[in-house]
């Protein structure tokens, strides 16, 4: 592939830039992921990807690109579908709840795979919650794989699901920025497309993007904003949630709107001890489950097969708030 060729194509700026095509977008993220570009030209074309913002036909691309070198997990036993939930920013202002989530849907039975960092990057990832609840991060593919058929949960570090995405994320502390690595990180699905994946994002164009990408590659997937750049509603007001299957979308729940009416009993400290502490409280009932997480819970147990229905799911969510949610 001519680099110097895509850098004249990508890097004329936001109004002078043109796209790639699909099959170029893969060739070209499948160099980048293999670790065949040189230092300069990797620089100057994520850069230019990120000043143009990627196209829908780029992301495609680039999904194949990462399909073709994503480390690949058989379906869990039974016949609910694992939820499959990145995990790539962490806490910054509010508690990370995306742990109580996870926890919430092994309790129930639904297989759970976590993937994401390590390290919060001065955030509270969700790493470090996990760890005081005692779930740590699965060294290979096949304890990943040991952990989701006996346990229902498994967490997978970036590194061993896709060292290339790995890599290229990586590549932040050098440039300074995000790149097109960090969009595609939170769209894998290591099932060969039969997972479900929670889709987030903060930003209303990439909502749109997303949205598009998903009708047009027939994912199963539950899509909503992100709370601090994580999958999980927040607690103080519900997102709008919309369900992907088979080229369709529908909407499970829509956005609150209006003044917030109460705000919901929340850690007394975004630090990863109290959060966990706060999380076995849920658990054990003694605090309740705000209600935009019993929703989200509802919608993962619909979307994975555990109910035929989004009323059984709603009841069951019910049960596990102490409370009856709408």
């Amino acid at each position: 592939m001519n680099f110097s060729q895509v850098i004249k194509e990508i890097g004329r700026g936001a109004q002078g830039a043109r796209d790639l095509a699909e099959e170029d977008a893969r060739q070209l993220f499948g160099a980048i992921l293999d670790g065949g570009m040189p230092d300069l030209e990797l620089g100057a074309i994520v850069l230019s990807l990120r000043n143009k913002t990627e196209s829908v036909g780029e992301l495609l691309g680039f999904q194949r690109a990462v399909e073709d070198r994503l480390v690949h997990l058989r379906m869990p036993p039974g016949e609910v579908r694992p939820v499959v939930i990145p995990t790539y920013n962490g806490a910054r202002n509010q508690p990370n709840l995306l742990p109580l989530l996870v926890m919430l849907l092994k309790r129930i039975g639904v297989p759970v795979l976590v993937h994401g960092c390590l390290d919060g990057n001065g955030r509270v990832a969700s790493a470090y919650v996990f760890r005081e609840l005692g779930v740590l991060p699965c060294a290979t593919a096949s304890q990943a794989q040991k952990a989701l058929d006996t346990d229902g949960l498994a967490f997978i570090p970036t590194a061993v699901l896709s060292p290339g995405l790995a890599a290229m994320m990586a590549l932040r502390g050098r440039l300074g920025v995000r790149n097109s690595g960090h969009t595609l990180v939170k769209l894998l699905d290591p099932f060969h497309g039969e997972g479900v994946r929670l889709c987030s994002a903060s930003h209303p164009a990439y909502m749109e993007k997303l949205a598009e990408f998903l009708l047009q590659t027939n994912a199963r997937a539950l899509l909503m904003r992100a709370t601090e750049g994580e999958s999980f509603a927040n607690p103080k007001r519900r997102p709008q949630i919309m369900r992907y299957e088979n080229g369709q979308a529908s909407v499970l729940f829509e956005a609150e709107l209006g003044p917030i009416r109460s705000l919901p009993g929340l850690p007394e400290s975004i630090e990863p001890g109290p959060t966990a502490a706060w999380i076995r409280r849920v658990m054990a009932g003694e605090v309740p489950l705000p209600h935009p997480l019993a929703n989200q819970l509802a919608c993962c147990l619909y979307a994975s097969g555990y109910t035929q229905d989004m009323h059984q799911a709603k009841a069951i969510a019910a049960v596990e708030a102490g409370s009856l949610v709408a």
